[in-house]
């Protein structure tokens, strides 16, 4: 399988902050300030007590975020505080997806790099990763350079510096009027991820609080990814090579902010990014697009990207909590999708399904994952459904296609659950029979297994292998528990591990069947 792998790539410094810790920072900020920004949470890091303030309040409540950083000073205390202490590795959706396709045997992987320095390339895998503009050792005699190819990298490297100083730009004007220092348009796109773990305690201004639920705060400093920036040699690969790659997995989206110091908004962004896919797709219709959401700045946002994804991508994915973000289009109270209740995100993701005429839409959740498939996607009436929905494509639960349908779909799931959970447990992924390995020592969430009986009741569906299936409202509905470790190494990128796992496999299923 050749897939492409956009856009955003950058380096995580993973760090697992205690209770102490918290307790001992938070004496270094005025109480009022922190309490006031906790009640008030900025969203975005201008001072280091914008930091503190969000660390604090996404502990409190077990909840995860990741709020962008403006300021180079907040960057110089990161860096400085943190980062020799961290584990330094891939970060950014796509950098995490295009390593696991790496691992599990896509055949090549073509990742979008907005800085590629040594330090991020080294964190990319070894066996099909390819970046574009450079000879690959395996095509080519060790140390002989193509001098078309060097013209070639050349011309992109000049392209990508262009783009990469017209992206901060409207930066610089932006610090010259206000005096702010920014962020420093020669580093490397760092990540700062603090995770946290259930049942840490610390002192909030002399009041003890309990870490409910293990979670992730992230502090990002990244000025190219947050612009959905494309290296020149990437667009051009992609363009050239549309024709005869199997796959896109797109994501970092959720990075896109309302609006940039130069006045312009998000939409231009989205648009150009749309384009690109459009593109692509005009020149290969079997080319398969999985659009990955995240957490985004605002709801506007976050429903123009998906709206935008339902017109154009084959599959889009997100969360139990970007599922909730949705309800005022689905009407599912969001308190049950945080909950997670199979019932409801079945519904919720059903309702979601119909109304943007989707060929699939995957749900991730700590316990199970759902999968909504409908009816091959087709033209859309005046209303945006599909009308191949109106077919009712699946009615009969026995019928052989519904059931062979439904086997792939979970056996895709499956796969990728394996992946997610053999990286939890070791930290790496070293190929399919290191996977396998690792994956006998998981054990199916106890959760997911309650939720699947009660998605059969809800539903009427029946078993499949560990999972299950059910019909309704045209579509079909699939489930299968999460396979979970108990004392998990990691648990950044988990979500993109499965996506891309269950991905990579749907893409071999098609092929075979």
């Amino acid at each position: 399988m050749k897939i492409l792998c956009g856009y955003n790539v950058n380096i995580d410094s993973v760090y697992r902050i205690n209770g102490a810790e918290i307790s001992e920072l938070l004496k270094s900020f005025e109480k009022a300030q922190i309490l006031e920004k906790m009640e008030n949470p900025p969203g975005k890091i201008l001072s280091e007590s914008d930091f503190v303030a969000g660390l604090v309040y996404c502990m409190k409540n077990g909840c995860g975020a990741e709020w962008l950083v403006f300021e180079q000073g907040v960057f110089e205390f990161l860096k400085n505080r943190y980062l020799e202490k961290s584990i330094v590795r891939m970060g950014g959706n796509a950098g995490i997806m295009a390593n696991v396709l790496s691992e599990m045997g896509a055949s090549r992987v073509v990742p979008n790099v907005a800085v590629p320095s040594e330090t991020q390339l080294s964190l990319f895998s070894k066996k099909a990763v390819y970046f574009p503009g450079t000879p690959l050792q395996a095509d080519k005699e060790p140390g002989k350079v193509n001098p078309e190819d060097e013209s070639i990298k050349n011309t992109q490297e000049s392209e990508d510096a262009r783009k990469s100083e017209d992206a901060h730009k409207s930066e610089d004007a932006h610090n010259a009027r206000t005096g702010s220092t920014g962020t420093s348009r020669t580093q490397d796109p760092i990540h700062f991820v603090f995770d946290f773990s259930e049942g840490e305690t610390f002192s909030l201004y002399g009041k003890e609080i309990r870490v409910p639920r293990e979670n992730r705060f992230i502090a990002t400093c990244d000025h190219l990814n947050f612009r959905l920036f494309t290296s020149a040699a990437f667009e051009n690969y992609a363009l050239d090579n549309a024709g005869e790659m199997d796959g896109a997995l797109i994501s970092g989206f959720h990075l896109l902010l309302d609006t940039y110091p130069d006045g312009s908004t998000y939409g231009e962004y989205l648009e150009n990014s749309f384009s690109r896919l459009k593109t692509w797709k005009s020149k290969n219709e079997n080319l398969r697009i999985h659009v990955e959401l995240g957490h985004f700045a605002s709801r506007d946002i976050a429903n123009s990207v998906f709206l935008k994804s339902a017109g154009i991508s084959d599959s889009i994915g997100m969360n139990e909590d970007e599922l909730a973000i949705f309800n005022y289009l689905h009407g599912v109270p969001a308190e049950s999708l945080l909950r997670m209740e199979a019932e409801s995100i079945g519904k919720a993701a059903c309702k979601l399904a119909f109304m943007n005429g989707l060929e699939r839409l995957f749900i991730h959740t700590r316990e199970f994952v759902l999968t909504v498939s409908g009816p091959d996607s087709g033209n859309s009436d005046s209303s945006g459904i599909s009308e191949k929905w109106d077919e009712k494509k699946w009615k009969d639960r026995e019928s052989p296609a519904l059931l062979k349908e439904a086997g792939k779909i979970i056996e895709a799931m499956s796969f990728g659950q394996k992946c997610a959970g053999a990286y939890a447990a070791s930290g790496k992924l070293e190929g399919r029979e290191f996977m396998e390995k690792e994956a006998l020592k998981l054990q199916e969430s106890e959760i997911g297994r309650k939720q699947l009986q009660l998605f059969l009741k809800a539903f009427g569906g029946a078993a499949c292998g560990r999972g299950a299936y059910a019909l309704m409202e045209g579509c079909m509905l699939c489930i299968l528990p999460t396979l979970l470790c108990k004392s998990p190494i990691t648990t950044v990128g988990l979500g993109d591990t499965l996506t891309a796992g269950t991905f990579l496999r749907g893409l071999e299923l098609d092929v075979q069947t």
